[in-house]
Formats: C-alpha cells, structure tokens, sequence
C-alpha cells in the first residue's frame, strides 16, 4: 500500500520527537550516578516531563486548530532535541527540571497538529495513516533510549547534545518543505468545543479513560524499566537495551493494531490489547532470564497495540477539532496517566521498584472490562457510523 509523501515526513518527524522523549529513562541512571538522584527525584523528572510534553498538548492542539500554521509541528523536532539532549550538562536537580519542561514543550507542540496532518492527508485512509504516523513515533520511542546510550557511553555524559543534531536538521526541512494544515477560514465562526462534544460525551470518556489505563502502564514502565534492571545487576545498556525491546515490539503491533481495526473494528483490538498485557507483564515481573525478557516484550505489544486505534476513533467522532481531540487523547490522557509517575517513584523507595510494578500491571483488568463498554460505533469501520452535518450517527 502506497504511503504519502506527506505523511512519511510527518512520521518521520513522530520517529525523532519521541525518541527524544524516551530518553529521559535512559538518561536517569547515568544522572543518578553522577548526581546523586534518588528515586523519588526520578519520579519528579518524569513527572515534569508528563506535564510538559502530555498535559499541555490540548493548549497546542487548539492553537494549531485555531491557527492553522505548520510552525507547530515544523519547529519542535529542533526545541525536543536541543533541551532534551543537553540533560548531560545539568549540574543540578533543578537545571534538569528546567530543561526537561523545556524539551517537554517541543514535544507537546508537534503531537496535536502532527496527528491531524496525517489523518487528514487522505481521509478515506485515516486508519492506515495515523498507524503509521504512530507507529514512526513508537520506533522513534523505542530506539531513543540505546540511541542516548550509545552517545553518552562513546563520548561521554557532557557531550550528550550531540544527539540533537538530527532533530535539528528535520526542524530545517520541514520548515522548508513540510506540510502545512489547510487555511483557517476566519470569516466562519467555529463552534465552541462544548458544542462539538456535544452527544459523544460517552464514547469520548470511555477512550478517554482508556488511554489514561494504558498511559500509566506505559510510562511507568518507560520511566523505571532501566533502573529496575540494574537493580537486577545489569548494565546500563543492557536496561536501555531492553526497553527499546518492549517500545519496539509495541511499535511494530501498534502499526498492526491500527490495520486489523479497519477491518475488525477498534473496539476488539483495545479490549484485545488490555486482555493480552496483563498475563504476559505479570509473567515478566515473576521470571528471570531469557523468558522473562520475551514476556516482557510480548506485554509491550499487546499494550500497546491500540495505540492509533483510540485516536482514530476519536477524530472520527469530532472531526471538525481533530487537532484538539487527538492532543486530548495522545497528550492530556496520557499526561494524566503519567501522572503516577512520580508516585510510583516515592513509593518505590518505600516498597521497593517490583512490587510497585507487581501493582501497577492490574489496571489492565477493569481496562478491559471498560474496552467491552464501548460501543460499536465508534469502530474505524465505515459501514458503523455516518457523518451527518457533523454529528455521528
């Protein structure tokens, strides 16, 4: 199946954004070396980062919606790398926070406006479209972790900006040649986003609500992954090396998940998505050795399966505020499931990091139960739903 021009750049852009926003679980135990860092301050970090680069998303995606300028998703490749890589050079704590909301900025910027270009290039082909728009970033994701490695152990912690170098150069082509959203016609007034959400208040909340479940997995698992397998005696590589293991094969099945929701319907593949990452995270968590590092990429893609699934569908139930809807579904629900990253952390050091993540894994139970409710309109498939005037029917 042929893939738009466009939409290789934008995904291409997806695949360097988020490898720099998976590298701060890679970053944290070289940091925790060098500064000292307890878990509960590596809590604090992921925490900012949620705040920054999720939980600000619907302010750029109503922004970008409003606007209609591609400066959003053309420059924030360049803002990512520049204060994400430069985290070596922290001399503190506070330093750390700083450039991590900074870098979080660029990221939260590109999500909203980069998933509307790519659903809207061809419309028929929304589905396939965000897959792979998503499935860019989930590869970026999980190649950024060995990617900082690699740089931090060949030249060293202070020359890790190196690493900003390619998001740079995306920032200098996408500015040249990207694409650009459609002219805001400013002489039509928009409806109010109340008014848009207006009879999809149920379907909404419940995916919604499903992405926060898997968000809090996810980045918990992203945040501390590194640091428990060092616990467990392993190299910082080796940790960093596992996770891209886990964000990889989540990549890869979110690109599956989104074509077999065109055909099956969404609602089977996110209750698929929660019913497989429990039992596989869980045989993770009490194995050791080979096993355990393939139950823990299984889990990887399972959860992460339906990731372009619950966008998809979302934009389809409030088309005329893509940009806003996909920042409330990739960025605000994911930053109020990140939320517990910090939590996770102070507990951590209280609890210890395995039995938090024993406890976490069991928030894939009532997703599950949730992802049954949904109903089946709001499936990618055509035939079950119409667009009239707006309104889903």
């Amino acid at each position: 199946m042929k893939v738009h021009r466009s939409v290789v750049e934008l995904a291409s852009a997806h695949f360097l954004i988020d490898n720099y926003s998976s590298m701060l679980g890679a970053f944290l135990p070289f940091l925790h070396r060098e500064l000292g860092l307890t878990l509960s301050e590596a809590g604090i970090l992921g925490g900012i980062l949620v705040f920054s680069s999720s939980l600000m998303q619907p302010v750029y995606g109503f922004l970008s919606d409003r606007l209609g300028h591609k400066i959003f998703s053309a420059l924030a490749p360049a803002v990512a790398g520049t204060f994400i890589a430069s985290l070596g050079l922290a001399p503190s704590f506070g330093v750390l926070a700083l450039l991590i909301f900074m870098g979080g900025a660029g990221i939260a910027a590109f999500h909203p406006q980069g998933a509307s270009l790519a659903a809207s290039v061809v419309q028929r082909r929304a589905g396939f479209n965000l897959s792979f728009f998503i499935a860019g970033g989930m590869i970026g994701y999980s190649l950024g972790p060995v990617f900082i490695s690699s740089i931090i152990l060949t030249f060293g912690l202070k020359n890790s900006f190196w690493a900003a170098l390619p998001g740079i150069l995306m920032s200098i082509y996408l500015l040249r040649f990207g694409p650009s959203p459609q002219p805001v016609d400013r002489s039509r007034p928009r409806p109010p986003l109340s008014r848009l959400l207006e009879g999809r208040w149920l379907p909404l909340s419940l995916l919604y609500i499903l992405v926060i479940i898997r968000s809090i997995i996810q980045l918990v698992f992203v945040a501390f992954l590194p640091l428990y397998f060092t616990t467990l005696g392993k190299s910082e590589m080796e940790g960093s090396q596992y996770l891209s293991m886990f964000l990889l094969a989540g990549g890869i099945a979110s690109f599956i998940g989104g074509i077999l929701a065109d055909r099956y319907g969404g609602k089977k593949i996110i209750a698929t998505s929660m019913a497989g990452c429990f039992p596989f995270l869980f045989g993770f968590l009490h194995t050791e050795g080979p096993i355990s590092i393939i139950f823990c990429t299984l889990g990887g893609a399972f959860l992460l399966l339906s990731t372009p699934v619950n966008v998809a569908m979302a934009q389809r139930l409030v088309p005329e505020g893509a940009g806003t809807i996909s920042a409330l579904m990739m960025g605000f629900a994911w930053g109020v499931g990140g939320l517990f990253v910090p939590l996770v952390g102070s507990l951590s050091d209280l609890y210890g990091l395995p039995q938090m993540l024993m406890t976490l894994i069991f928030v894939a139970i009532p997703g599950f139960l949730l992802a049954l409710m949904l109903p089946r309109r709001t499936d990618l498939r055509a035939a079950d739903f119409k667009l009239d005037h707006g309104r889903v029917t």
